[in-house]
């Protein structure tokens, strides 16, 4: 059970694995106005820095549930560089399905609602780890504006123009499944940059590290495809963020 090898060849520099900077993972966290000593369960954590930043900057304790073994051990060792590792734990296993052993005050899935089928299923499986009145923190991509076809669409690395909605459709959906919206916090283009082009460099440095490596054509091909690629769509079409909700 594990990531699919070029995610973490494509991420492997990164602490934060979405197009949040580190100020704006700050931000998410005060945004919240909790206290000291509240709970947060992060589903699909990657390399633990909410986590972690979160436990040294606001006193959050927490426990994070990552597929992918990197990144797990990732989490774990940055838990340690920041003094935190009796506060936030880290756990390898499969997010989807997992609910919290006890009631926790902050439910997250920051990028990763595959884990339940879409917003509504994540939003669903959040639920069964927050008492009423908990927060959830959902990340979700969304169209800046709408692409004029399916091949722009399948540019910014989705299947079609209907994956994804425009932002105050988004919010729509999530007001609809019964959740007010109670904070949001948006990546911006130079966020998107510092986490995508971040990827190319990892790649040069992985392909210039390992030329024989079996997955070496897969990494050149897309190395020299993606810069292109995303300053012609991604980063024009695709908006991202994180919001807060709260059921009714």
């Amino acid at each position: 059970m594990d990531l699919p090898r070029i995610f973490t060849i494509r991420e492997s520099s990164h602490r934060i694995h979405n197009p949040l900077t580190a100020e704006k993972l700050s931000a998410l966290g005060e945004s919240l106005r909790l206290p000291p000593g509240s709970r947060v369960l992060d589903l699909a954590s990657g390399s633990g820095e909410m986590l972690c930043t979160w436990a040294r900057d606001l006193g959050f304790t927490g426990t994070g549930v990552d597929i992918s073994t990197a990144f797990t051990e990732q989490a774990r060792a940055r838990a340690v560089e920041l003094g935190v590792a009796d506060r936030v734990d880290f756990v390898h296993g499969d997010a989807a399905g997992h609910i919290a052993d006890a009631p926790v005050d902050v439910a997250a899935c920051v990028g990763a609602t595959w884990i339940g089928d879409g917003v509504a299923g994540t939003a669903e499986l959040l639920s069964q780890s927050i008492p009423p009145g908990g927060m959830m923190l959902i990340g979700e991509p969304y169209w800046r504006h709408t692409p004029p076809d399916d091949a722009t669409a399948q540019g910014c690395h989705a299947t079609s123009v209907d994956d994804f909605l425009l932002l105050p459709d988004l919010i729509t959906q999530v007001q609809n499944l019964g959740y007010d919206v109670v904070e949001m916090l948006l990546a911006d283009q130079d966020s998107w940059d510092r986490y995508v082009a971040a990827q190319w460099l990892n790649m040069r440095r992985w392909l210039d590290s390992a030329p024989d490596d079996e997955m070496a054509s897969e990494v050149r091909a897309e190395l020299a495809a993606e810069p292109v690629q995303y300053t012609r769509y991604t980063r024009e079409y695709l908006g991202w963020g994180v919001f807060t909700l709260v059921k009714r």
